[in-house]
């Protein structure tokens, strides 16, 4: 039997999570920061979630992030290129399946060269950790820029706002890993 993919988007589990657990959008809104506008547009599909925001709202729904990522193929490649597709030119891959109860969660992300997470300022309770695997990044935190090379990490509060853009001519490769009380 053949999976509509139309019935399996992002936003449609975020939805039958958040009814199956009796959660309304005012309740919603207040966990995440989100507005109320931003969840029905997200749980329609007519918005794409960041990392960030997939983070908030797994955490505020008890979910496992990677369940939000889930598609027809449940093969790390797919999931990866499901999410690249969301995400435009940010590839964004769970490391760490069935931790929907973990504070700690870790992905392998890879911008593509001289690419950002466009209109996104990702922010959310706890700290986090990016180590470059390939390739020169910068992460903003706050007003402060960190450039980052291979073999170099950061750690910061995650609380503050932050942005990550490749600013090298090849796609950079990085583990990051995040703490969420």
């Amino acid at each position: 039997m053949a999976i509509n993919k139309e019935e399996t988007h992002v936003g449609i589990r975020i939805k039958r999570a958040r009814l199956d657990k009796k959660i309304s959008l005012d309740a919603m809104a207040n966990e995440t920061g989100l507005s109320k506008e931003t969840i029905k547009k997200i749980e329609s599909g007519a918005q794409r979630p960041s990392v960030g925001t997939l983070l908030q709202l797994s955490r505020t729904l008890q979910l496992d992030s990677g369940y939000l990522l889930k598609d027809q193929d449940d093969s790390v490649e797919a999931r990866a290129e499901a999410y690249t597709k969301r995400t435009d030119h940010y590839a964004y891959t769970p490391l760490c399946s069935g931790a929907e109860n973990n504070h700690l969660k870790a992905f392998r992300i890879v911008v593509e060269a001289g690419e950002r997470h466009e209109g996104v300022d990702f922010q959310h309770e706890g700290e986090e950790f990016a180590y470059v695997l390939d390739g020169e990044v910068e992460i903003q935190v706050g007003d402060h820029i960190n450039t980052l090379k291979t073999g170099e990490s950061l750690h910061f509060n995650s609380g503050i706002k932050h942005d990550l853009r490749n600013i090298g001519e090849n796609d950079a490769e990085l583990i990051v890993v995040v703490y969420a009380p």
